[in-house]
C-alpha cells in the first residue's frame, strides 16, 4: 500500500484508476512495475473497481498506511479514523440539528468514536487529517471529531455521497469541510438578513391584523425563505445571470411577490379588499395563484429580470412549465451554455414527496432537449401536509429523497438558523454554476397556522402546535443572537421594523382610494405583436407557398452528405419524395408536414417538436432524424435547408406526458414567434397530462391573460386497435371549449395540415391548437394532395362535398376525420349521388356562419346527420348537438349516427370493430 500511495502522490489519479481497471481485466496489459505494485493491493479493491469511477481512488486513500507525521497511530487505527470521517459524510445529516421544533434528536452508532474502538482518552491523540479538508495535515481525534460535527451535524445536514462523480464529491467536501459549513456574514450582510426577515414577518402580521380571517397562506414559521431567495439573487447577479424565473405553490406566495418579485403591496391589499369585481367578471384567478414580473437590482448593481409563474392549486404541476419557460428564454437569448437564465422552484414538503410530476420534472434535468443548466429547488418543509404528518404521507425519511435519483447534493437546513440558510443557498448557487446541475435545499421549518388561516391545526396535531404556540419568531430568535454578538443594536432593529410598517400603512392607504388604478401585469414584451381574444376579430392569412419553392424544399430534404449511409428504406423514401417534388406523385401526409416545417424554417421561424419517438414518428411517417446505417451518426435534413434558416429542434422525449407537455407549454409562453409542437405517441396517452391541459392550456388566457400557440398532435382514429389506441378523447377538448380559448381540428388531407400549421405561425392570434392527427390516413392512397393544393389553396374550416348540389341533395352527412373516406367510398359504391358528405375540419371555433353554406338551398325538412366512429357519449356528437340543436335553422332535422354509448372508447376485437364500422356506414346510407 505504501508503494501505491507514493505513486498516487505524483500521478494523475484518473490515470492510475484506469490503469488499475485494465490490470484487473488483463494483468499482462500493464507494465511490470505497475503489475508488481497492483498485485500488492487488497482483494477488496477489485470489488471497488467494479463499482465505477472514483471508488478505487477513495479506497486506496482510505487504506493507505500512516506516514511518519502520524505520531502515535498505527495503520489500523488511522484506518478507523478515516472510516469515522466517511461515516460523518454519509450519515452526519441523521444527527444534524434540523428540526426547529426540537421534537427529537436522532443518533447513529457510526457517528460515535466508541463504534471505532476509541475512548475519550484518545481524543488528544494525533492522527492524519489527509482525508479531511482541514488547514493542517494532522489533528487530534478531538479536533477531527469537532470539525466533522460542525460541518455535518450542525444546522445543516447534507446528502451527497450517493454522487458517483468523484470530482463533484471532492468539490463539495472541500467547500463544506474547509469552512465548517459556515458562512461568515459581515455586519452589512447580517443587517440585510435581519431586514428581509423583518419584511417577511411584518407583512404577514399586517395582513393578519388588517384583513381578519382572510385566507393568505401565511409564511410565518418559514420566513427564512425571503432572505434565502434574496441571497440567491445576490449570488446570481455575481454569476452573470440576467433573468430568474420562479414557480411556487400558495404558502408564502404573497410574501414572495411583495418582498422579492416587486409587486406593490397596495395592489395586494386592493385584491384583499376585492373592490374591483368588474375587472374580473367571468375570469381571473385568486390572488395567491397570480404571477408577476419585475426588474430587480442587486446590492452590487446587477440587473436581473424576475418572473413568477402563474400557478393553480395543483401545486407541483407548474414545475415542468417553469423549466420550459427557462429553456425558451435561454434559447431566445442564444444562451447555449445555459448561464444567463435561472429557474428557482419552491416546493412544499408533502407535495414534493407525493406528486409524481416531481419525478418527471427531475428526470428532464439532464436530458439534452430539456436541460436548463440546473434548477434551484427549495422545499419549504412544514413537516406536515394539510393535516397529514410525514409518517402517513411518505415511505422514506426525507421529503426530498426522490431527488436522490439524480447525481446532485441535497442540503437539509434548519429554517430557524438564517445564517445556516445563507450558507446553504450560497453553496447551492455555486454548485449550480460550477456543475450546471440541479440542487435541492430542504429548509425545515413549521407552519404557524393551519393550511390556511381559517384552520385550527390543533384538531389533528395538538402536540406539534403546543410547541409552535410558545416559540419565538424566526426574526426574534435571530435578533437575539445578533444582539449577543454585539453586531446590531435594538435601536437599529426597531428602526427597520418601524420603516416597514410605515411603508405598509402607506400602501394600504393608497389601496383604499376610490380612484385607485388597478395595475394588471399584462406581460406584453415579446408578445406585443400577438393577440388573444375573439377568433373572428382576426382575419385569415395567406399560407400559400409557390410550387417551385415547394419542389426545391422537398428535394433538399432528400439530399444527404456523401459520407452518410442511409437505411435502404430511407433511400426508397427519398426517391418517392423526389417524384413528389417533380409533381409525378401526389403528396402524402409526411411530405406535406415536412414542407410546412421547411417553409417556416426557411422563413426564419424556429421550430421545436417533442414527444415520444417524434424523431422518426410513432408510425414511421416523419423520419426527421436519420441514422447512418453503418456508424449510427445522425443527420437532420430540416436543419440543412439554408444558411439563414430557423433552427429545427426535434426531441425524442422520455415516457412522460404531464412533464413533457408541461415543459412544452411553458416553452410556448416565451416563444410567440416560434412553432412549438407536442406530439402524443397515441392520442389516448394525452390523458396522462390532463392537469396540464385543464389547469394551464385550456384556461390560462381566461385566468391569467397568458397566451400560448402550442400545437398538440394527438393520433386519433378507430381502426381496430382496441380501447387504448383509438380515441384521443375528442369530447373532452370540445367540452372545454369556450370563449375561443383553443382550436380543435380533425384534418383529412395533407394540404389541410400544411396550411393549418403555417396559419398557426403566420396568423397573429395565439391560441393552443389541438389536432386529431391520423394513423391510417398517413398512407391511405386517397388521402393525398398536390403541390398546387399547397401553392394555391388555403386552410378550410369546412370542406363541402364538391359533387353535391342543393337541388339534388336529399340527405346530408356531416363528419370529420378518417371516417370521411369510408363514407365517400360507400357513396361511390352505392351510387348515392343524392347524399352529400361534408367534412368539418375545424370543430372549434366553428360558427353558424361557417356552416351556413352547407345548408343553403336545401329543401326544408332535408335530414342532416352527424356521423362519427366514437360512441354516442364521446366524440364530437355531444358538442355538435349542443351547437345545432334538434333543427338546423329551424327547418332541417338534425340527428346522429354513432356507436352505442360506452364506458370504453372501443372494442378490443378487430372483427367486432369491423362489424360496428360496417353498421355505421349502413345506417348513414339508410341501408340497415
Amino acid at each position: 500500500m505504501a508503494d501505491i500511495f507514493a505513486l498516487l502522490s505524483g500521478q494523475n489519479l484518473a490515470f492510475v484508476e484506469a490503469l488499475y481497471a485494465d490490470f484487473l481485466e488483463d494483468p499482462a496489459s500493464v507494465s511490470d512495475d505497475w503489475r508488481a505494485t497492483f498485485s500488492t493491493l487488497p482483494d477488496e479493491l477489485s470489488a471497488d473497481a467494479l463499482r465505477g469511477p472514483g471508488f478505487v481512488r477513495e479506497s486506496i486513500f482510505a487504506k493507505a498506511p500512516a506516514t511518519g507525521s502520524e505520531a502515535g497511530a498505527d495503520a489500523a487505527e488511522q484506518d478507523r479514523v478515516d472510516q469515522l470521517v466517511r461515516a460523518f459524510r454519509v450519515r452526519g445529516h441523521m444527527h444534524a440539528d434540523l428540526d426547529p421544533l426540537k421534537r427529537s434528536q436522532p443518533t447513529h452508532p457510526e457517528l460515535d468514536i466508541v463504534h471505532y474502538g476509541f475512548t475519550e482518552a484518545d481524543l488528544t491523540r494525533t492522527f492524519s487529517a489527509r482525508t479531511l479538508s482541514a488547514p493542517t495535515e494532522t489533528l487530534t481525534l478531538g479536533e477531527i471529531l469537532n470539525r466533522l460535527q460542525q460541518t455535518y451535524c450542525g444546522s445543516i445536514g447534507v446528502q451527497f455521497v450517493h454522487i458517483d462523480d468523484i470530482d463533484v464529491k471532492h468539490w463539495l467536501q472541500s467547500r463544506m469541510e474547509a469552512s465548517l459549513n459556515k458562512l461568515d456574514l459581515s455586519r452589512d450582510q447580517q443587517l440585510r438578513v435581519l431586514t428581509k426577515l423583518t419584511d417577511a414577518e411584518i407583512f404577514e402580521q399586517f395582513i393578519h391584523k388588517k384583513f381578519l380571517g382572510a385566507k393568505r397562506f401565511s409564511l410565518e414559521g418559514g420566513e427564512s425563505l425571503i432572505p434565502l431567495i434574496d441571497l440567491a439573487l445576490e449570488r446570481a447577479g455575481e454569476q452573470g445571470i440576467e433573468e430568474a424565473v420562479f414557480a411556487m405553490a400558495h404558502r408564502g406566495r404573497l410574501n414572495v411577490m411583495v418582498n422579492i418579485i416587486g409587486k406593490s403591496a397596495s395592489q395586494i391589499f386592493r385584491e384583499f379588499a376585492d373592490r374591483d369585481p368588474e375587472l374580473h367578471f367571468g375570469g381571473g384567478d385568486v390572488k395567491y395563484h397570480m404571477g408577476h414580473s419585475h426588474d430587480h437590482t442587486t446590492t452590487k448593481g446587477h440587473e436581473i429580470h424576475l418572473s413568477l409563474c402563474f400557478n393553480p392549486s395543483h401545486l407541483e404541476f407548474v414545475n415542468p412549465v417553469l423549466l420550459g419557460r427557462v429553456r425558451a428564454k435561454q434559447d431566445r437569448r442564444g444562451d447555449a451554455e445555459r448561464r444567463k437564465v435561472l429557474g428557482i422552484l419552491i416546493h412544499g414538503d408533502a407535495a414534493f414527496a407525493g406528486q409524481g410530476i416531481v419525478q418527471e420534472t427531475l428526470n428532464l434535468s439532464e436530458l439534452a432537449g430539456y436541460r436548463v443548466g440546473g434548477t434551484i429547488h427549495v422545499i419549504v418543509n412544514n413537516q406536515i401536509g394539510f393535516t397529514t404528518p410525514p409518517e402517513s404521507s411518505r415511505s422514506y425519511n426525507y421529503a426530498s429523497d426522490v431527488a436522490k435519483m439524480l447525481q446532485i447534493p441535497i442540503f437539509h437546513v434548519n429554517g430557524e438558523d438564517p445564517e445556516a440558510v445563507s450558507q446553504v443557498i450560497q453553496l447551492a448557487m455555486d454548485f449550480r454554476a460550477e456543475f450546471q446541475k440541479d440542487v435541492i435545499v430542504d429548509m425545515l421549518c413549521y407552519r404557524k397556522y393551519g393550511h390556511n388561516e381559517g384552520d385550527d391545526p390543533a384538531f389533528t396535531q395538538p402536540l406539534m402546535y403546543a410547541i409552535i404556540r410558545n416559540r419565538q419568531t424566526v426574526r426574534q430568535a435571530y435578533l437575539s443572537n445578533l444582539l449577543k454578538l454585539g453586531e446590531v443594536t435594538e435601536e437599529e432593529a426597531d428602526a427597520i421594523a418601524v420603516k416597514q410598517r410605515e411603508l405598509l400603512e402607506e400602501a394600504l392607504s393608497t389601496a383604499k382610494q376610490n380612484d385607485y388604478e388597478f395595475q394588471k401585469d399584462t406581460g406584453r414584451g415579446i408578445w406585443e405583436a400577438y393577440c388573444g381574444g375573439d377568433d373572428k376579430a382576426v382575419p385569415e392569412v395567406d399560407t400559400r407557398v409557390p410550387s417551385d419553392r415547394l419542389s426545391a424544399l422537398l428535394t433538399a430534404q432528400t439530399q444527404l452528405p456523401e459520407s452518410f449511409t442511409p437505411h435502404p428504406k430511407i433511400e426508397r423514401f427519398s426517391e418517392t419524395k423526389l417524384a413528389m417534388a417533380a409533381g409525378e406523385k401526389p403528396l402524402d401526409w409526411g411530405a406535406a408536414e415536412g414542407l410546412a416545417l421547411a417553409s417556416l424554417l426557411t422563413d426564419g421561424v424556429r421550430i421545436r417538436l417533442s414527444g415520444q419517438d417524434s424523431g422518426r414518428g410513432t408510425f414511421g411517417h416523419r423520419h426527421s432524424v436519420l441514422h447512418d446505417y453503418k456508424d449510427g451518426g445522425l443527420y437532420v435534413p430540416l436543419n440543412n435547408l439554408a444558411d439563414d434558416q430557423g433552427e429545427f429542434e426535434v426531441i425524442d422525449s422520455p415516457l412522460s406526458e404531464a412533464g413533457v407537455l408541461g415543459f412544452d407549454y411553458g416553452y410556448s409562453l416565451d416563444s410567440p414567434d416560434q412553432l412549438v409542437i407536442w406530439e402524443a405517441q397515441f392520442g389516448d396517452f394525452v390523458n396522462g397530462a390532463q392537469v396540464i391541459i385543464d389547469q394551464f392550456i385550456i384556461s390560462s388566457e381566461d385566468k391569467w391573460e397568458r397566451l400560448s400557440g402550442l400545437v398538440m398532435l394527438l393520433p386519433h382514429g378507430f381502426e381496430g386497435q382496441g380501447p387504448e389506441h383509438s380515441s384521443a378523447r375528442f369530447e373532452r377538448f370540445l367540452q372545454l371549449c369556450a370563449e375561443d380559448n383553443i382550436q380543435v381540428c380533425n384534418l383529412t388531407t395533407p394540404a389541410q395540415l400544411f396550411h393549418c400549421l403555417r396559419r398557426q405561425v403566420i396568423r397573429p392570434i395565439r391560441k393552443p391548437l389541438v389536432i386529431m392527427s391520423p394513423k391510417s390516413l398517413l398512407r391511405l392512397p386517397a388521402a393525398v394532395s398536390t403541390l398546387e393544393d399547397l401553392a394555391t389553396g388555403s386552410f378550410q374550416r369546412v370542406i363541402p362535398d364538391a359533387d353535391a348540389t342543393p337541388d339534388s341533395t336529399r340527405r346530408v352527412l356531416l363528419c370529420t376525420g378518417k371516417l370521411y373516406y369510408e363514407l365517400v367510398s360507400a357513396k361511390q359504391t352505392l351510387g348515392a349521388d343524392h347524399i352529400a358528405v361534408h367534412r368539418i375540419e375545424q370543430l372549434y371555433p366553428l360558427t353558424h356562419t361557417h356552416l351556413a353554406p352547407l345548408f343553403a338551398g336545401l329543401a326544408d325538412g332535408t335530414p342532416v346527420v352527424w356521423v362519427q366512429e366514437e360512441p354516442q357519449n364521446q366524440g364530437a356528437w355531444p358538442h355538435m348537438r349542443l351547437m345545432l340543436g334538434e333543427h338546423i335553422e329551424g327547418r332541417l332535422p338534425f340527428s346522429g349516427i354513432y356507436r352505442s354509448a360506452s364506458a370504453s372508447p372501443a372494442t378490443g376485437s378487430n372483427a367486432s370493430h369491423k362489424m360496428e364500422q360496417d353498421l355505421l356506414i349502413e345506417q348513414a346510407f339508410e341501408l340497415a
